[in-house]
């Protein structure tokens, strides 16, 4: 018999247990030594500067000791991280956290449901953050990430990919764990409430009294045997049966007959007694060794509970009340009560080990303040496959656009060039340490951000290393040409690096997990470049030059550059010209293509990645989606190549339409901010429900062609009684049950809640159409792994297995298990493997596309905000915007042209495709931006050194700043081309749009800093003066005594 058994709350504190230590075994928990931990911290935060001072001492510069020192702590922090690592014996790959879109896994985003009683505040979306996480993360060790995006959405990642734990991860978000207690009703205290609810139907359960909620049929719950949960009908209380056809019988023996009731009464409706005032669940065992769910109150709580106790007390004979015990909707038990009650008790009943976790995790989370959708708003999920091969080119591209840096670097500035080069390696580690140090996590950009960052990095050392040779020109000493290079070069520096951390800023703010990354990993590699350039390197400088290790220092120069005296602003017109035509034809292509233009982040709609069984190219594959009515004209594809491709074959594709899945049709039902009314929302609600879901239309479209989509090929074995020695693996209450062998074929893996859920949903068809009805199906059917990779999967890593055992309570008939099976292996026949798959509700992408105008906006005035405090004039600001607008616009066409021509050709050439707007495209642009206004403001600095004191502004100043800092330009340009280059053709197709916008961002912005920004400034220069010089004379002012 199910029991409930309650103690007074006590709270019982011994200072003495668990208070005996071990002394002389300084060991971590984690097994480290705390020897080792003392001499981690020695060797990073004191002998950096010990070693310094040997240096100084050593080398008799005893002045650079500390700053030796600083470098060299700078160093061991950034190594700490991965020397710690090597310390434990753990993979130094492990410091550094992957995100989705490189290491596999899944990005969830929901929609809170506000109503006209509790709407959306920022203390509620706080509370939903920490409910949502405590329901998916209950111990607080798995790594899932939950966090508020926008006003009323919830953002879920799950990194890994194991689509067991997505499944696994939705459950416990729409699950919502609702505990209730309430009084069985009885004949003693409510005959009349028992009459009336007597003339009920079996489709009605709530009884109202003057407009009060009084009485309700609650439905008593199924075990794991799939039987009734044992709750008898002692004292009176008010039972019933009501069948499948929801007709009031007098018995129901099996759930498969229909449904067990009792009659719960409410006396107090706003005095209910609800998991909400929950302090903690915790598990334990009751007097008979017995499993049980323990819990207690918090002070609200605990006085709720005292006077529902209190009130239905014994009356001094042998009758007793009936107390409840109601989760999710169901009775589980329903005990005695004997006492009054308050602040502590258990829950009892046929719990297995797993149900038993999963309640308590479910009422430690607590309830949610607000609904949630049960579809998610946006989807995206990547697989592993895909991630590492992302990682390994992303890595690649780094590699090769490092070394290539490098050696152009010393190869023009000599052994000027090598101490760029140490500054270079110290960017790298301080970067990675950072990074590793606030475990901030690597997206596919961030990895493009560190590329850039190695580019960008060069420019702060080109700009020092020309002030020195115009020193050296001049005829300066070394030592003073090196300092008044590093002063001179300093401003500039420091300008054009926290315009570029404004636009870091601004993408960390605004932006997605992926742009975030990008974000943070710019932003460290500005800062950490500043440091090494203008700290590191110029400690260099000063050991060499002191020691007299360098005498003179040559440098390389680009022939006819540096005492050029060419006449840019000549050629003005004929650059508008250009500009404009070329501008005029890029929006122009922009605009004949339209939606087409916009990916589904900005659009709404479905992306998917999927592998054919035989290789193909991209102008079939679309041929072959596009005679699908459905997808029709709305449908782009482009070929992913993964490192075992070649030529312009391969199997690998992702098809992007703006269909959604019919999942989402709730969510559209529920918006009404699109200005719908219910019933056409209602309208559009049932017409998407009727549309075939994106990957059946994606296998119907290759069934007449001779290609074919891979899928999941499963076959089982007979379904045969549980034996003994099979149920050891089972919970006992599987015990004379039926079981199954579950096979996938051609090197597969799945997941053990993935067949699960086949197979539950596919017995619940069956057992309809033979007239039977399991409840609870979750807890009639347990599969478990037998074979694959994960038998030894290691603790937080995707169990997945390529043989698996599927058990059946013994009230499920053994030939509907049979034909769920058989139905299974159907299904999964007919569903493809999506390697990725992303989704976008219409109204999310409507705001992701307000969100990159905003943060274009705000990047431009936050620009023209610093130009204007630092130049003093508003002027500089304006024309570096129009620099910059110029530079987006043009960008924006080349994209355009290229997606034009991509797409009606379908040439690859030059690895030209289909591009389309997205977030990271966003990102490209803000980088563009930061870019561009690095070189204006660098020919901006030499312009205002150039005019010194005079108050006008000419032609020939200009030409003369741009010729002088022609040079750092064209070296600055070629260096990052170089890695931005590499990138775009080697960084896989994650970050291909990204990195061509960068390609065409590096040439336009040289050519705008040169033929845009500074004619726009001489022009608005001029148009000021013109306008303070025709100003009328103020008229003398007659003074009176």
């Amino acid at each position: 018999m199910l029991s409930l058994l309650f103690a007074q709350a006590t709270e019982t504190v011994s200072s003495e247990a668990g208070s005996a230590a071990v002394i002389g075994d300084p060991t971590t928990a984690d097994g480290v030594s705390g020897w080792i931990i003392l001499l981690v911290v020695l060797a990073v935060f004191v002998l950096p500067f010990l070693i310094g001072a040997a240096l100084g001492k050593l080398l008799k510069l005893p002045d650079l000791a500390f700053k030796m020192g600083v470098v060299l702590f700078a160093a061991a922090m950034g190594s700490a991280p991965f020397i710690w690592a090597a310390t434990n014996g753990e993979n130094l790959k492990d410091t550094i956290n992957l995100g989705i879109d490189l290491a596999g896994g899944t990005n969830l985003v929901y929609r809170v449901v506000e109503t006209e009683d509790k709407p959306i505040t920022d203390q509620v979306m706080d509370q939903m953050v920490g409910a949502v996480a405590k329901r998916i993360n209950p111990s607080g060790t798995e790594e899932v990430t939950v966090r508020r995006v926008g006003r009323d959405r919830l953002e879920v990642i799950v990194p890994g990919a194991d689509q067991e734990k997505v499944e696994q991860t939705k459950d416990r978000i729409i699950n919502s764990g609702k505990l209730e207690f309430g009084i069985l009703a009885n004949n003693n205290r409510h005959r009349d409430l028992i009459a009336e609810a007597r003339q009920m139907s079996g489709s009605e359960r709530l009884l109202y009294r003057n407009g009060e909620l009084r009485a309700e049929w609650i439905d008593v719950a199924i075990g794991a045997d799939g039987k009734f949960k044992d709750v008898d009908d002692r004292f009176g209380v008010a039972p019933r049966a009501v069948n499948n056809e929801n007709k009031v019988v007098e018995l129901v023996d099996s759930p498969e007959q229909g449904k067990r009731q009792f009659l719960v009464v409410y006396d107090d409706p706003d005095r209910r007694v609800t998991g909400d005032y929950l302090r903690s669940a915790y598990p334990t065992t009751d007097q008979s060794g017995r499993r049980v769910v323990g819990f207690s109150f918090n002070a609200k709580g605990a006085s709720r509970f005292g006077t529902l106790t209190s009130n239905y007390r014994p009356p001094g004979d042998s009758f007793r009340h009936r107390l409840s015990v109601i989760l999710n909707g169901k009775i589980h038990s329903a005990p005695s009560i004997e006492s009054v009650i308050s602040g502590s008790g258990t829950i009892s009943g046929d719990f297995s080990q797993a149900e038993i976790k999963a309640l308590i995790d479910v009422l430690n989370a607590g309830a949610l303040q607000l609904d949630i959708d049960k579809s998610p708003v946006s989807e995206f999920t990547i697989s592993p496959l895909l991630g590492e091969d992302t990682v390994n080119k992303a890595l690649s591209a780094i590699l090769w656009g490092g070394i290539i840096t490098l050696i152009f670097v010393a190869s023009y500035y000599l052994v000027a060039g090598l101490i760029a080069d140490l500054c270079l390696v110290l960017n790298i580690i301080l970067v990675m340490g950072a990074m590793a140090f606030i475990e901030a996590t690597f997206t596919l950009p961030g990895l493009a951000g560190i590329v850039l960052t190695i580019g960008m990095a060069v420019d702060a050392n080109v700009l020092i290393f020309e002030r020195i040779r115009e020193e050296l020109t001049r005829g300066s000493s070394l030592r003073m040409s090196i300092s008044n290079g590093f002063d001179r070069a300093l401003s500039t520096i420091v300008d054009a690096n926290v315009t570029t951390l404004i636009t870091a800023v601004i993408l960390f703010v605004i932006g997605t997990d992926q742009v975030k990354g990008f974000a943070v990993t710019l932003f460290i590699g500005i800062v950490t470049s500043m440091f090494t350039a203008l700290y590191f390197g110029r400690l260099m400088f000063d050991i060499l030059e002191r020691k007299r290790w360098i005498k003179s220092l040559k440098m390389n120069k680009i022939p006819g550059v540096g005492s050029t005296h060419f006449d840019f602003l000549s050629g003005t017109k004929i650059a508008v010209v250009v500009s404009i035509l070329f501008i005029g034809t890029g929006l122009g292509v922009l605009f004949s293509r339209g939606a087409k233009m916009l990916d589904i982040d900005f659009r709404g709609g479905t992306m998917v990645t999927f592998e054919l069984t035989s290789e193909s190219d991209t102008a079939t594959v679309r041929k072959i989606l596009e005679a699908v009515p459905e997808f029709s004209s709305d449908v782009s594809v482009e070929r992913l190549t993964l490192a075992d491709d070649v030529g312009e074959m391969g199997r690998r594709f992702r098809m992007r339409t703006t269909l959604k899945d019919d999942s989402s049709a709730g969510e559209k039902q529920a918006g009404t901010s699109e200005g719908k009314s219910e019933s056409s929302n209602a309208a559009e609600t049932t017409a998407e429900s009727d549309t075939p879901k994106i990957d059946e239309l994606i296998v119907s479209a290759f069934e007449d062609a001779d290609l074919d989509i891979r899928r999941i090929t499963m076959t089982h074995g007979e379904v045969d009684p549980l034996t003994e020695e099979a149920a050891a693996s089972f919970d006992p209450l599987f015990a004379g049950g039926s079981l199954a062998t579950v096979t996938i074929e051609n090197d597969e893996e799945l997941g053990t809640s993935t067949i699960k859920r086949y197979v539950t949903t596919e017995l619940e068809a069956v057992a309809e159409e033979n007239g039977r009805k399991y409840d609870e199906l979750d807890s009639l059917v347990e599969v478990i792994g037998i074979e694959g990779s994960g038998t030894n999967a290691p603790p937080g890593q995707p169990k997945l297995f390529s043989t698996m055992r599927v058990a059946s309570a013994s009230i499920v008939d053994d030939g509907d298990l049979a034909t769920a099976l058989e139905n299974t292996k159907e299904a999964m026949a007919t569903h493809p493997v999506f390697d990725e798959r992303n989704s976008f509700d219409s109204a999310v992408a409507g705001e992701m596309r307000e969100t990159a105008i905003l943060a274009i906006l705000t990047s431009l005035v936050a620009i023209v905000a610093y130009l204007w405090f630092r130049f003093q004039r508003v002027t500089f600001g304006l024309a570096a915007v129009v620099a910059l607008v110029h530079d987006v616009l043009a960008v924006l066409g080349c994209v355009a042209i290229a997606a034009a021509i991509a797409g009606s050709t379908g040439t690859t050439v030059l690895g030209l495709e289909e591009f389309k707007l997205n977030l990271p495209m966003i990102a490209a642009f803000l980088t563009i931006i930061g870019y561009s206004l690095n070189d204006t403001i660098v020919v901006f600095d030499r312009i205002r050194e150039v005019r010194g004191r005079s108050p006008d502004l000419t032609a020939a100043m200009i030409n003369t700043s741009l010729n002088q800092t022609l040079a750092r330009t064209l070296l600055t340009s070629v260096t990052t081309f170089i890695v931005v280059s590499i990138l775009y053709a080697f960084g896989g197709e994650g970050i291909h749009g990204f990195a061509f916008c960068l390609v065409g961002g590096v040439l336009i912005g040289t050519y705008s800093s040169i033929y845009v920004a500074s004619p726009a400034l001489l022009w608005l220069m001029n148009r000021t003066a013109k306008k303070n010089s025709s100003a009328p004379a103020a008229k003398p002012v007659a003074q009176t005594t």
